[in-house]
């Protein structure tokens, strides 16, 4: 098997469809494989996969298990020589598997790799291709210093706006909508960090890939369309926490162990403070 695609569902049934239908009518030439994992939709996703992709191997979970224990089910009876993870709200175009298959196979350096992703406007979704998240450049995102600056290599330093974004390039890191990644680079690393609920786990994930001497790639050749945050609107306090939460994790197991105790207080601490202003934004915009 050379391909296993991997998608993880909550409540998303009509964008779902989409995907599946975009995933079987643009196939890859090599054998591959669909995971659906449901995580307890309760919008009749599940009898839509049912009814309209029997081939599917669909796996209903009892409960949200949310993005990282949801995927590492699949993966755990998947046969791939590669594993895509693949969101729900995506739709992909002609050739892209094969595009990227074809990079993997010539590039055996690279771990995981990631295409062009881009939002129904056309635009490129700023986390298909990252730098590690660090105080330093958490700091110009939240002064607006990336978005005043987006061709400058230090204040655009995270979501690298600075890079053509149709040229080839290693990366820190790719985003989980699309993250096609090597079974030899996940037997050496691990599966996904199941304390991550949603967000934060696919940087992870790259972090401990490159952690382990794998190169991550962004390939503009090959692209998908992203209707972005389709399941994370259905509780959106829930994912303004989880988001910020993730955060933390990151922070706290990667980066904690190698700095003063003051800074890791400060940072946490600035990490709580932009929640509460997330959260009183987010009340804002509702009452207006």
């Amino acid at each position: 098997m050379k391909l296993s695609i991997i998608i993880v569902n909550y409540n998303t049934k009509a964008l779902l469809k989409q995907t599946l239908q975009s995933v079987y009518n643009h196939p890859p030439q090599a054998d591959f494989e669909v995971f659906v994992v449901d995580n307890h939709s309760t919008d009749s996703s599940v009898e839509m996969v049912k009814q309209n992709f029997p081939q599917v191997k669909l796996i209903e979970n009892q409960e949200n298990e949310g993005f990282s224990r949801a995927n590492n089910r699949a993966i755990r009876i998947s046969k791939g020589e590669y594993i895509l993870l693949l969101n729900s709200d995506t739709v992909v175009l002609p050739n892209t598997f094969d595009i990227m298959l074809d990079f993997m196979d010539k590039h055996p350096q690279v771990g995981a790799a990631g295409c062009k992703v881009l939002l129904p406007d056309g635009k490129l979704d700023l986390a298909c291709r990252r730098s590690f998240p660090t105080p330093l450049n958490a700091l110009f995102q939240a002064l607006g210093l990336s978005k005043l600056f987006p061709k400058s290599r230090l204040f655009a330093q995270y979501n690298l706006t600075y890079l053509d974004e149709d040229q080839t390039y290693s990366v820190d890191c790719l985003v989980g909508a699309f993250m096609l990644v090597r079974r030899k680079t996940i037997e050496q690393v691990g599966l996904l960090d199941e304390t991550f609920f949603m967000y934060g786990e696919d940087i992870d994930w790259c972090y401990r890939i490159k952690k382990a001497g794998w190169e991550i790639y962004y390939y503009p050749e090959a692209r998908i369309i992203h209707y972005k945050g389709a399941s994370s609107k259905k509780k959106k306090y829930r994912m303004i926490y989880e988001f910020h939460r993730a955060m933390v994790i990151f922070y706290q197991k990667h980066y904690a162990p190698n700095k003063f105790v003051l800074v890791n207080i400060i940072v946490l601490l600035g990490i709580w403070l932009r929640y509460l202003v997330a959260l009183v934004r987010n009340l804002f915009k509702q009452s207006n």
